[in-house]
Parts: C-alpha cells; sequence; structure tokens
C-alpha cells in the first residue's frame, strides 16, 4: 500500500525536527499536522517547533525559523512557502506539485482509497438490534439496525474480522405474555392488561390456527418465531443481515453428557470462588470486579435470572474467539454495562473487551408533530413503514448521520424532498453528476504535469485526502456519523469545483485531464462513504 501524502508531510517535519534535535532525546508528545481553522494561514500547520523548545532551550519561534528553513529544502518544489505564527506554529503552503501528486495517490489507489491495515487485527463480536421477539421491527430498531451494521463495516474497512449477530430473547415471562395476548384476540376477548395490544397481534392469531384453545407459553413461543421471521426479512430489506441468530433459549438448553451454557458459567464461576448464597438464592460478587453491587444468578426458587443468561451468553461469546465484543443497546441501559463487565472480568477475561454504545431516543416527526411511540400499546411506527415512505437510502441516513449520543427527530417532510434541503439526497446527487460528467468525457485522466490549480481544486484534493483519517477515527470512537458528515462536505466542495472549474471545455489537455481525475476521485470516495453507511451511489437520479 502506497505511503499516505500526508504521512509523507509529517515524516518530512519529523525528519527536519531531528535534524534540529542533533542527537537530543525527542519530545514525549508526537508533533501535530493540522489544517489550519482560519484562511490564510497555510495548507497545515504543525506545533514541532515549540515541541522542541524544551531540548533546545531556544524560543519557539526562533526555533520554527530554522525547522522551516529545513522542512523547506526537504520538501522542495512541493512546498510554495512556510511561516512562522503566533507562539511558534509552523504554517506550511504546499506547491502545486504536491496536490498534483497527492490526488495521483489517491486515483492509484481507487476504490481502495480508505482502507487500511491495523498493527493488530480483532475478532469482533457486534450485537445490535435485538428486540424482544413480541413485536415488528420499529423506527427505534432502524437506528440500532443502521448504526451496528455501519459500524461492522467500518471495521471489516479497517482490516478487522466482524460478526453481526441478533440476540432473540425468545424466553422469559414477556413470550408468555405474547401468547396470552394471541390467545385472547383469537377468542376475541380483552387483551390482559399487560399484555400486547395492536393489529399485528391480531394478525398473528390469524395466522395460527390453534391459537384459541393453546398454552400460552408455547403459543407465545410459536408466535415469536412468526415475529423473528418478519424482522429477519425487514432487516435484510432494510440492507442489514446477520451472521448469527442466537436464541437466548439454547442457553437453558443441556445436550447430554454436555450442561447447559448457564450451567458451564456456573460452575466456572463457582470453581473461582466468585459465587455465594444468601437468602436461598446464588450470587454472584461483581463487587470484587467494580459493579455497585452484588448479582442474583439463581432465584430462591430455583428459576435463573436475566443476568445468570447474559452471563452464559457473553461467556459464550468468549469462548467462540472474539476479543472484542460490542453490545449496541439502548437508552434505558446504563446500569448493564458494569455488571456485564463484572461478570467478564470473573470469568477470567478482559472487562474492557467488552463495550456497550448507548443509543438515545428516535422521534418520527411528520408536520411539526411526533408519533407516539409504544409497543406494548400497539401505538408505534414499523421499520417496514418508515422505508415504504421515505425509502432504506433515507432512513439509514438519518438514522446514522447524528452521533448515538443525541436524540434523532426523524423529519419525514425532509427526507421526502428531492431537493438540496435533503442531505443524503444531495450527496446522492452529487454521486450522480460526477458519474454524469465521466459518462460524457470519459475516465481517461493524468496526474503528472505541474499545474496551475484553481483554489477549489486544491480544497477539493485536501477533503479528499481526508477519508483514510475519518475512516480511522470513525471505527476508534465507535461514530458512523462522522462519515455521513464527512459525505455531505465533500459533495459540498465538489459542488463548488464544478461551479468554478471546468471540466469538458478545460484547457489545456493536461488541465482537463487532471480534473477528469478529480470527478473520478470524488466519484469513487463518495461511493465508499456512502457504502460505509450502507446507503445506494446512484449513477443517475
Amino acid at each position: 500500500m502506497a505511503v499516505h501524502p500526508l504521512d509523507e508531510l509529517r515524516a518530512a517535519v519529523e525528519a527536519a525536527a531531528a535534524d534540529l534535535r542533533n542527537g537530543a532525546a525527542p519530545p514525549r508528545a508526537r508533533a501535530s499536522l493540522e489544517r489550519p481553522k482560519q484562511a490564510g494561514f497555510g495548507d497545515y500547520s504543525t506545533n514541532a517547533a515549540m515541541l522542541l523548545a524544551p531540548a533546545l532551550g531556544e524560543p519557539p519561534r526562533q526555533i520554527a525559523e530554522r525547522l522551516g528553513e529545513r522542512l523547506a529544502a526537504r520538501l522542495g518544489d512541493a512546498v510554495e512557502r512556510v511561516e512562522v505564527a503566533g507562539p511558534g506554529f509552523l504554517n506550511v503552503f504546499l506547491a502545486d506539485p504536491w496536490y498534483v501528486a497527492a490526488a495521483r495517490e489517491v486515483l492509484e489507489a481507487g476504490r481502495d482509497w480508505g482502507r487500511s491495515t491495523p498493527e493488530q487485527a480483532h475478532n469482533f463480536n457486534v450485537e445490535f438490534v435485538s428486540a424482544n421477539p413480541t413485536g415488528p421491527a420499529t423506527a427505534a430498531s432502524a437506528r440500532h439496525a443502521a448504526y451496528g451494521d455501519a459500524l461492522a463495516r467500518l471495521f471489516e474497512h479497517t482490516g478487522h474480522r466482524v460478526s453481526r449477530e441478533y440476540y432473540f430473547n425468545d424466553a422469559g415471562e414477556q413470550v408468555r405474555k405474547l401468547g396470552a395476548s394471541v390467545r385472547a384476540r383469537a377468542r376475541h376477548e380483552p387483551v390482559p392488561e399487560d399484555g400486547y395490544q395492536g393489529d399485528y397481534v391480531a394478525d398473528l392469531a390469524a395466522q395460527i390456527p390453534d391459537a384459541a384453545e393453546a398454552d400460552p407459553a408455547d403459543l407465545g413461543k410459536r408466535a415469536g418465531a412468526l415475529i423473528m421471521a418478519g424482522i429477519r426479512k425487514t432487516l435484510h430489506d432494510y440492507r442489514v443481515d446477520f451472521d448469527t441468530f442466537f436464541l437466548e433459549g439454547s442457553l437453558h438448553e443441556a445436550h447430554p453428557p454436555e450442561p447447559s451454557p448457564i450451567q458451564v458459567a456456573l460452575d466456572r464461576l463457582r470453581e473461582l470462588g466468585h459465587l455465594y448464597e444468601s437468602d436461598g438464592a446464588l450470587w454472584l460478587r461483581t463487587t470484587t470486579f467494580g459493579d455497585d453491587k452484588d448479582r442474583v444468578l439463581i432465584k430462591a426458587d430455583g428459576s435463573s435470572t436475566y443476568f445468570a443468561a447474559d452471563v452464559a451468553y457473553h461467556d459464550d461469546k468468549l469462548r467462540r474467539g472474539f476479543d472484542r465484543l460490542i453490545n449496541v443497546l439502548g437508552a434505558d441501559h446504563h446500569g448493564y454495562v458494569g455488571r456485564v463487565k463484572a461478570s467478564i472480568a470473573a470469568l477470567g477475561g478482559d472487562p474492557d473487551a467488552f463495550e456497550a454504545p448507548i443509543l438515545q431516543m428516535v422521534h418520527i416527526v411528520e408536520g411539526g408533530e411526533k408519533a407516539k411511540m409504544s409497543k406494548r400499546k400497539g401505538d408505534f411506527v414499523t421499520l417496514d413503514e418508515v422505508i415504504a415512505d421515505i425509502g432504506v437510502d433515507a432512513t439509514r441516513w438519518f438514522m446514522i448521520s447524528r452521533s448515538h449520543e443525541t436524540t434523532i427527530d426523524l423529519d419525514l417532510d425532509l427526507a421526502r424532498q428531492q431537493n438540496a434541503e435533503n442531505p443524503v439526497f444531495y450527496v446522492q446527487y452529487a454521486h450522480a453528476r460526477a458519474a454524469s460528467i465521466l459518462r460524457e468525457v470519459g475516465e481517461e485522466w493524468a496526474a503528472e504535469s505541474p499545474l496551475e490549480l484553481h483554489p477549489a481544486e486544491r480544497d477539493l484534493v485536501r477533503r479528499l485526502l481526508d477519508l483514510p483519517a475519518e475512516v480511522a477515527e470513525a471505527a476508534a470512537r465507535r461514530a458512523p456519523h462522522r462519515i455521513a458528515g464527512y459525505a455531505l462536505d465533500l459533495a459540498q466542495r465538489f459542488t463548488k469545483f464544478y461551479d468554478h472549474c471546468r471540466v469538458k471545455d478545460a484547457e489545456p489537455p493536461e488541465l482537463k485531464a487532471f480534473r477528469i481525475g478529480l470527478v473520478v476521485a470524488t466519484r469513487d470516495t463518495l461511493a465508499g462513504a456512502l457504502g460505509l453507511l450502507g446507503v445506494s451511489a446512484p449513477d443517475s437520479m
């Protein structure tokens, strides 16, 4: 893989700094290389001189002057000039040949631009959505599905192995309540007060022939299986496919001579001395590992708790060879994280292997009004309904384009618009425009000769160069919304380029060839960014 142009620039800064140190120990911190926030302060700026000041015992500005001379000598015709600013920053103004060479790197990488190989590849298990099988996938599930899938795509793009997993909670009281609700509808009786309302319950009753006579627990499992099938189809239509659908019920099942996974985890914890009995119940001493209180695993009546299943489930994940466990959780699960980390530590695992991004709420807004969302009451917006209204692309974009730590107000009126006000339409249109230009002028590009570039061309190259860092940062911070922001910004800069720089009639020929290259690079980079979000990149609109 070729060296990134910015890595080469950083290496030149570090080599120039090493010249000045003349054998002295390097600074503890690495010198920055950033784009100045204000225009006129160069293309990139570094604080290398200020970091050298303690070792050299000289004023930072004086060091920056000498550092600039050495850097300019190293960069040759790639640098236009360097200037000292403020307390000792060194601002670097790059020349057109540097931009031409940088554009060539992007073009030669093609669709692989932005991919990377990590120093240590991890084996990620990303568990997301995992809604209880008591109703269809909702708009809230849409956010979890889009976020989890985009996160998995980012991990894959940065060289890691990923398994997407859905945990179906097919055991427990809520399944029995679902069965009781379905039976009541089949008998044309009122649904129990703590049951599930909604037309979908009546639809389930109509699909199960003996629903009026069946045992609620068994009926709940059968109804849940139908709901599961519907959720799987909905998610597939949403471009989200899972490698594993894990049933909670399997954690309770023994296959002699092998005990159940819950029993396996209990035996391990007992062997390690982390269990104790109190008030007839079996407890895990999670406070030893940072939890705020100990947790019950087996109740006094002999039944296991939900937490016992959680412990066994994460033990099973570790036994399957995953070294990074990502659980995408809802806003009401903050207390869940500490106890799971504690259980992993109690089992002898690394608690830091477990992460749980907490996603905030989703509000569906239409005509300025928020829709009510309650699966239990049957008053909710399904993912199928949202997709049918605004499409997969708009749904995924709006569910990802904000940080997972903030509430989303999905404005259906905005998402329906086919104009520049709608950000996903704007980005897709930029890609389609690039594809249209290339259909007209061809894709034969060149980036060999020094050219006098327009500021919009320089600006576009700089933003294209940012993709690898944006992808790495988005993956590291578990923040796919950064890619949506990048794609929108790149589309805006491409529009500015298109407005100021003719392509078809550009003269001389090498300038035209260079601009064709920028269009190719933008098209491919936009397609790559949209692909990381699971959003399509149409060639025409």
